[in-house]
């Protein structure tokens, strides 16, 4: 079974890498999707992105690293995923993600599968880390 984990990643927080770790047992093989979103405003290009997580995940055979714009959906079916990946820190997200996965299996058909975040990884958000960088506050904790 093959899992489709999205986002911009920006950064790619230890809570991120805590869900692909997780995850690992449960799928043959997870691709890490590093999408472009218009509505928000990024701190590192994808290729950045992609080549920090390409490195975090050098030995692991079951993880890939692609870069796609558009549609989640199209990426998906393109890649023959079977499954959605994503992840839940509180209720809040838990609303959004929700709402998100109802709309891709509506779109594709394709299910969704939430991991809650481990507990000592859920006050982390990648939006979080880029205001303490930008305020030149040491993130190393946050970071894998």
């Amino acid at each position: 079974m093959k899992a489709l984990f999205a986002g911009s990643f920006d950064p790619f927080t230890i809570g991120h890498k805590d869900i692909i770790d997780r995850a690992l047992p449960l799928f043959d093989y997870i691709i890490i999707g590093i999408g472009y979103n218009v509505s928000k405003s990024y701190m590192y290009s994808s290729e950045e992105i992609a080549s920090n997580i390409r490195r975090i995940f050098a030995d692991e055979p079951k993880v890939e690293v692609k870069i796609y714009s558009g549609l989640t959906v199209d990426f998906a079916r393109h890649e023959g995923v079977d499954c959605f990946l994503r992840s839940v820190r509180s209720v809040k997200d838990f609303e959004y993600e929700r709402d998100l996965a109802e709309t891709n299996r509506h779109l594709s058909g394709i299910e969704t599968l939430l991991l809650f975040s481990s507990p000592e990884y859920s006050h982390i958000s990648s939006s979080t880390v880029r205001e303490l960088i930008g305020y030149g506050k040491d993130v190393s904790s946050f970071l894998p």
